[in-house]
């Protein structure tokens, strides 16, 4: 890697003498690669951008007016030196910020094959997983964690360090205070679970057996009389589907409180849909 400028980098880019920057990158006019960053071969970098305190993965696009790896905006951050991880084949649109890491973890970490729509936020000390999509307008606030290829919808809002399971589903407009569990649609204001996401379990090639047994799971733990702790007790010492392992093992872990149906009274909505 080097810092060097070539033919893909614009004159107009400002580069700091510490950048590593792998010799096909593009750079667009007037971007900013700063201090303590590394750009992997095929990354794009857009007009008017700023990298800072980043390592950006392999063929990575950042478009016009991001900021990436900038410092997190919290009152307790006192200038330490703590970076952005940010995976190979990522998609940050227009306006997206994604701030660093503070203190209390070091970094802010999102994998691979990402998409941060438009105007969307990560805070500082964030964990994405991998094939997430954040739509426009999206704010995750510090801390929060969102599981593997889960979608969050336009102008959805998440409370600091909920988490967002694998493959969950998150409204538009929903403002999410409580954790999200794998493979769940939420929505509303507070986000209420609405069922589970079907369509993207089957179109991720999950069987019906594992379908089936994600279902019984969710009536047992949302639709019952028991105490949701009790009935996860219950689920624990079952002999489960990995589906359904993975959706109580994060209930377990929970320590925000869970996101639940709007009214228990009402009959278990029509899964087989």
């Amino acid at each position: 890697m080097t810092a060097m400028l070539s033919e893909n980098i614009h004159p107009t880019a400002v580069i700091h003498p510490t950048a590593k920057i792998a010799e096909n990158v593009e750079i667009g006019p007037y971007a900013v690669i700063g201090e303590d960053t590394i750009l992997h071969p095929r990354v794009k970098i857009g007009p008017h951008s700023i990298v800072e305190f980043a390592e950006v993965g392999e063929a990575t696009q950042i478009h016009a007016g991001a900021f990436v790896g900038t410092a997190p905006q919290d009152l307790k951050y006192r200038g330490e030196r703590t970076r952005l991880i940010l995976g190979p084949g990522c998609v940050v649109r227009e306006c997206v910020t994604l701030n660093r890491g503070t203190a209390a973890t070091g970094e802010t970490k999102i994998g691979a094959r990402c998409l941060f729509m438009a105007y969307s936020h990560v805070a500082h000390d964030c964990i994405i997983g991998n094939e997430v999509i954040v739509a426009n307008s999206v704010a995750l606030a510090g801390h929060v964690e969102v599981g593997d290829s889960a979608v969050l919808g336009g102008l959805a809002a998440v409370h600091q360090f909920v988490r967002i399971g694998k493959m969950a589903m998150v409204g538009g407009g929903a403002m999410v205070a409580l954790d999200v569990p794998p493979f769940a649609l939420a929505q509303g204001d507070r986000a209420r679970l609405v069922g589970l996401n079907l369509v993207g379990l089957r179109r991720r090639g999950y069987t019906q057996e594992e379908i089936a047994s994600l279902k019984k799971v969710y009536r047992d733990l949302f639709y019952t009389d028991l105490p949701l702790k009790e009935q996860l007790g219950h689920l624990t010492q079952a002999d489960l589907l990995i589906p359904a392992r993975e959706m109580v093992d994060f209930l377990q872990k929970s320590t925000r409180g869970t996101c639940r149906p709007a009214r228990k009274e009402t009959p278990a909505p029509d899964v087989d849909a």
